[in-house]
């Protein structure tokens, strides 16, 4: 069943189209990974869903309700939230302070956002560091507390933005393992990323767009068996598809 239906859109900058006709469909309980080269407006699609942007033109349906053009911040408190390519903590509160900012999508009480706060935290295994600036962090934390940040929303759909970018082999196959863990929570995910052994492995679906429109969707292995996407994105490179 269709949690989310992006129906069409368009985006422009002036005489640019940085994304054309674009349709895309994450289901209740899926993980959707979206691929494509620099540039190619995965980004930018992710900024219209998430309301950052308004589309130029088509429709976003999410959970039943039309939220094209919706605020930021009203599209959150219906459920959908974002990390970010460049990691956006607030750089002098504690990771705990970090979290409860994003539970107060939720309430107002700071006794419950702190308690929520506290649940993300243990979840993501990040008790460690939870009373550390989130300067201080190093890459690896700093990517979990954008995820901890999303998960304290209460989301039902998650856009993962390159959250695997820079890390090691053993740190990506950690986050990995808990990409898996929200998603058995009943949290959907549409999942950009560039590292492909973390798309192959996580992704039920993928999505290809290049020069803003979409040029393929299917299953991991038909992905890369597609002329069009191996012409476009993935060249001559053998990738493992096991997972």
């Amino acid at each position: 069943m269709a949690l989310l239906e992006v129906n069409g859109i368009t985006k422009r900058f002036g005489g640019l189209v940085a994304v054309s006709d674009f349709s895309v469909q994450v289901n209740k309980g899926e993980i959707l990974g979206l691929i494509g080269p620099n540039g190619a407006g995965k980004t930018t699609a992710f900024n219209v869903i998430s309301g950052t942007y308004k589309p130029d033109g088509g429709k976003i349906i999410f959970d039943g309700k039309d939220i094209s053009g919706l605020r930021p911040d009203q599209i959150c408190k219906l459920g959908i939230t974002r990390t970010f390519q460049i990691v956006k903590p607030f750089p002098q509160l504690s990771v705990r302070d970090n979290v409860m900012v994003g539970a107060f999508n939720r309430t107002n009480q700071r006794d419950r956002a702190a308690a929520k706060a506290d649940e993300v935290i243990r979840f993501l295994g990040m008790e460690g560091v939870s009373k550390a600036t989130a300067s201080s962090l190093p890459v690896a934390y700093r990517k979990r507390l954008e995820l901890a940040k999303a998960l304290a929303t209460a989301p039902k759909l998650i856009l993962l933005d390159e959250v695997m970018a820079g890390l090691r082999p053993v740190e990506t196959d950690e986050l990995i393992s808990l990409v898996r863990q929200v998603r058995e929570q009943g949290i959907s995910l549409l999942l950009v990323e560039h590292v492909m052994r973390v798309i192959m492995s996580l992704a039920d679906r993928i999505v290809v767009i290049h020069h803003g429109e979409k040029i393929a969707e299917g299953t991991p292995e038909e992905i890369v068996q597609d002329p069009a996407v191996i012409d476009a994105y993935l060249g001559e490179v053998k990738v493992n598809v096991a997972g």
